[in-house]
């Protein structure tokens, strides 16, 4: 994780060659396309937008319908860009499609070179920290598939020093309360390995007493465990931090008085995670409720005023601890840039039929139905008392409305030294900005000109 900053000379001359290669190759894209109009360059433009558009509508049949009209949807979804492959084989079109796709890629593949090189990352503060002297871990052996005994992660958190409460999985426990008891008894570290949820609850009372936080990524995705850039494949080696480790601050969001460490939803995903069937079927789960839920009787919509921005009849909200890159980036699997911004990160989606449906695969965050920004504070609301919300993963009911927060550098997080994890985010592409990289405006206003 690592704030933008300003390149060197070096970093920003290199930057310059490589948007004006960009922008070289963006236009050598055009010119190929225009050039291309008589052998068949507009049939390839307008084949693929169809192909783009078909394919959309079909998914949104495909999960708002039942019977023949979801059938019809599959269908159309899997043959919209088969037929496009097709008719470009058939009209000996490929070639100059492959030619098009190609300076394309390459415009992009620029682009995001020269905003690397213009923008350097600056590490996160991170200091050393004192190996504690009575830390306490708990774990959850049937997280992650059982990650805790498959890696042996009680007997190796026992040899580095931990006190390790093992939860039993027959009689659910409030790993809250076990966390406070832990600080009473005079714990100076508190640490999890399990999901997310869990991770969340102890992050909490850690945060409450000023004490130092470990996260063993044991969960099943362990996206907070991603995005502070721990090894997910060898959940052990978090465990380095208890002798060679250093403390990062990051932000504790809070729904309503819980925390939360990566998402809070509403609406549509928040109704089907309460569902118990969700748990071992997620996609038949999802598939059976959607009709209901996005155009039957049982389709809920929220409200919400974040900061000073309004959105109304959501049919999903996200409201995420720091904002992603891009809404492709949560769908994705993706992270995180920061930790540390002290902003919430907000997406709302509202798609009421297929041509909505399209409009968002085509245009993307420009789409109507879609919304992405920022705020410090949100407040969702709804026709009813009290609606599902899924925090971190976790179905829960809260009583309208509910207010979402985050508390800037309260919870601190000991990691270790070596986080194979840590990556350079890929920032979104934006062609005003590469332009203005490209064609002499100052390296800080052109960053300035893009939103964050």
């Amino acid at each position: 994780m690592g704030r933008t900053g300003r390149a060197g000379p070096d970093g920003g001359r290199a930057a310059r060659l490589l948007a004006r290669l960009a922008v070289l190759a963006a236009v050598g894209s055009l010119v190929a396309l225009v050039s291309a109009l008589g052998e068949g360059g507009l049939e390839i433009v307008v084949a693929g937008l169809l192909g783009l558009v078909l394919g959309a509508a079909g998914v949104w049949w495909l999960v708002a319908h039942r019977g023949l009209m979801r059938l019809l949807g599959a269908l159309v979804a899997v043959l919209a860009p088969i037929a496009v492959l097709v008719y470009f084989t058939h009209e000996g079109l490929w070639l100059t499609a492959l030619v098009l796709c190609l300076c394309w890629g390459v415009a992009m593949a620029c682009a995001r070179a020269a905003l690397r090189k213009a923008h350097k990352e600056r590490p996160q503060k991170v200091r050393a920290a004192v190996p504690p002297e009575r830390p306490v871990l708990i774990m959850n052996p049937k997280s992650g598939g059982g990650k805790v005994g498959r890696f042996g992660l009680v007997e190796r958190a026992e040899e580095l020093g931990a006190r390790v409460i093992l939860l039993d999985p027959s009689a659910p426990a409030d790993v809250a309360a076990l966390a406070r008891e832990a600080v009473s008894e005079g714990a100076d570290l508190l640490g999890v390995a399990g999901g997310d949820g869990t991770q969340a609850l102890v992050a909490a009372v850690a945060a409450e007493n000023d004490l130092p936080f470990l996260v063993v990524s044991a969960g099943t995705r362990n996206h907070f465990a991603m995005d502070l850039g721990l090894d997910r494949d060898d959940p052990s080696r978090c465990l380095d931090a208890l002798t060679d480790g250093e403390e990062l601050r990051v932000d504790l969001g809070f729904v309503a008085d819980r925390a939360f460490v990566n998402t809070v939803s509403f609406g549509v995903y928040a109704d089907v995670v309460a569902h118990p069937e969700y748990r071992d079927a997620k996609a038949g789960t999802a598939l059976t409720l959607m009709p209901d839920l996005l155009l039957g009787e049982g389709a809920r919509r929220v409200d919400a005023q974040a900061d000073a921005t309004s959105l109304e009849s959501q049919q999903a909200l996200l409201i995420s601890n720091n904002p992603y890159v891009s809404p492709d980036e949560i769908a994705a699997g993706g992270r995180r840039p920061r930790l540390d911004d002290g902003l919430l990160g907000v997406l709302g989606i509202r798609v009421e039929d297929a041509a909505q449906a399209a409009d968002l695969a085509v245009r993307g965050s420009q789409s109507t139905g879609l919304t992405v920004l920022t705020a410090r504070r949100v407040e969702v609301t709804a026709d009813e008392d009290e609606i599902p919300v899924a925090v971190d993963g976790e179905a829960l009911r809260m009583p309208t409305p509910v207010v979402c927060t985050t508390r800037p550098g309260a919870l601190r997080v000991l990691v270790p030294r070596d986080r194979p994890g840590v990556a350079v985010i890929k920032q979104p592409v934006r062609w005003r900005r590469i332009f203005d990289l490209a064609f002499g405006r100052s390296e800080r206003t052109a960053s300035s000109s893009s939103p964050s």
